[in-house]
């Protein structure tokens, strides 16, 4: 009950306090409003294209809907026989060609033991936008068979690939202020008014101060982080040149996945703002420590974006883990184990940090300088 207690006091500091609602709000906000600017200075009006793609394997069924599909969005397509693969691949890296289609031999008589793959450049306009129309159609037919896609990288796309690992590195430093905005007040701020010795000298547990602090902070903070989910969500279409109603040739999947390791390091720098507060003195030395440790984690957010091939060693390393493998999502990757072992990682070190900060509220020197 006394834990119950405690977080209910610390919801009802912050739901009554519109600065810090605007606070957590401002981050998704930003995010949406600057990629959407982003695209905008891309992408001209939408355009027709005329799709060149290479075609191996007979599957009537699915190139005369998917021809229709195109048809109707008010583009063309010209079907290729693939010849020589190395050469078209070749063709779609450097934009001479859209997409290569691969089905399986006799693909429309065993459907469920069928696979398409689909080769395309996701930085290139007219490659992103036929994936997109050709996988979602793939997907509502209802024959089941695999969809396997292998997308290329060309020199085209490397504005629009910088961005994508530079927005890990935005996020980051949004969620971080989000937190440092709320949990400063509520830790160093009672501490240095001393109303967070009063709950000091009750009969609650250290272990239910730190958690009735941390986890209503942590909820609160997941407001920023969810805030800057969906201006991820809402901006990428744009930002890949399609309508929004589309996923910007993103899975769905994917998209859990990110959701995942954007709310797996909130509480993680919850419990370490809140951890570093508890060891300081005042709301300004807590402030000064939190600033270089936001610096370091900036520092290495913005790093890994130029670090090509870092290893899977990453998912052992706290917040790092979850930006590189964000990267890995938004460039085309799916990283499935790697970012649910990170998601599990950062809660491991969130309780850790619990049991930390509990050891702390015990220590008089800590708590009282003596």
């Amino acid at each position: 009950m006394k834990l119950l207690a405690l977080m209910k006091k610390e919801f009802h500091r912050f739901f009554h306090d519109p600065r810090l609602i605007i606070t957590m709000l401002l981050p998704g906000i930003v995010i949406f409003l600057l990629y959407t600017v982003m695209g905008e200075a891309i992408h001209t009006e939408p355009q027709s294209y005329d799709y060149k793609v290479y075609l191996q394997g007979e599957a009537p069924s699915v190139t005369s809907v998917l021809e229709m599909a195109v048809e109707k969005s008010g583009n063309t397509v010209t079907w290729v026989p693939l010849e020589d693969m190395e050469a078209a691949r070749k063709e779609v890296e450097e934009g001479e060609a859209t997409a290569i289609l691969t089905f399986t031999e006799n693909f429309d008589l065993f459907p469920e033991n069928s696979a398409v793959s689909v080769v395309y450049d996701p930085m290139d306009e007219a490659g992103s936008s036929f994936y997109a129309l050709a996988v979602g159609l793939l997907q509502q037919i209802g024959m089941r068979f695999s969809i396997l896609s292998e997308p290329l990288v060309s020199e085209n796309g490397i504005g629009r690939e910088i961005m994508q690992q530079i927005l890990p590195f935005i996020v980051v430093c949004f969620v971080f202020s989000a937190c440092m905005s709320v949990t400063l007040e509520s830790v160093a701020g009672k501490k240095e008014r001393g109303t967070l010795s009063t709950i000091l000298v009750t009969s609650a547990k250290r272990s239910h101060i730190a958690l009735g602090k941390i986890i209503p902070l942590a909820c609160i903070s997941m407001l920023g982080a969810l805030s800057s989910f969906l201006g991820i969500v809402l901006s990428m279409p744009k930002l890949m040149g399609l309508s929004i109603g589309m996923l910007g040739g993103y899975s769905f999947g994917m998209y859990v996945l990110l959701f995942l390791l954007i709310f797996s390091f909130v509480p993680l720098i919850v419990a370490l703002i809140s951890t570093v507060s508890t060891a300081a003195r005042s709301v300004k030395e807590a402030s000064a420590y939190t600033s270089v440790l936001m610096i370091f984690v900036m520092v290495i957010s913005l790093v890994t974006a130029f670090l090509p091939a870092i290893g899977n060693w990453v998912i052992a390393i706290p917040v790092l883990n979850a930006v590189v493998f964000m990267q890995e999502l938004l460039a085309g990757g799916l990283p499935v184990w790697q970012a649910l072992v990170s998601v599990g990682c950062n809660l491991l070190y969130t309780a850790v940090l619990v049991i930390v900060m509990a050891k702390m509220l015990s220590s008089e020197k800590i708590m009282f300088g003596k």
